[in-house]
């Protein structure tokens, strides 16, 4: 949810309600790939809860792998959430490797008070658009043509 509070809100209210779209689409499909292929001998992932899948690798650190630095702010939202949530619920105090593997870059991504207060004000936010009757308003951005909720939005 906080990637999508982070790419379009309406696509994470249209989420919330189950309302999910074709996991079989060639982007999702190469996304997929990308993220169970890269880094594989040096990282393990784990389950919190049924809702978080954490990447871990050997070093300890926290990792989130994209296929495109192209949503940077929300894959790294993202990361920030998980270690807040490490540091939050459990006590556990982690940095992160954000990783683009097919443009072959890394970047270290840590929790600070700063990314802390964005963290919870995006959880805050999350909460808002998500206890809304109706999706948020339509807003024309420029990866719309590329969504796969475009169908829905744009009808």
């Amino acid at each position: 949810m906080v990637q999508y509070y982070h790419v379009c809100r309406r696509e994470l209210w249209f989420m919330s309600r189950g309302i999910d779209i074709d996991r079989q689409t060639t982007n999702i499909q190469r996304g997929t790939h990308v993220d169970k292929t890269s880094y594989s001998d040096s990282r393990q992932s784990f389950m919190i809860g049924n809702r978080i899948q954490l990447d871990v690798l050997d070093s300890g650190d926290v990792m989130e792998v994209k296929v495109s630095s192209t949503l940077e702010t929300p894959a790294r939202m993202q990361l920030l959430f998980y270690l807040w949530f490490l540091q939050e619920i459990y006590g556990i105090e982690k940095d992160g490797v954000l990783a683009y593997p097919t443009e072959r870059k890394r970047e270290s991504v840590e929790l600070t008070s700063e990314t802390t207060e964005r963290v919870e004000s995006t959880v805050a936010g999350i909460l808002g658009v998500v206890s809304q009757d109706e999706p948020p308003q339509l807003e024309k951005k420029p990866y719309c043509e590329s969504c796969l909720y475009q169908d829905l939005c744009w009808m």
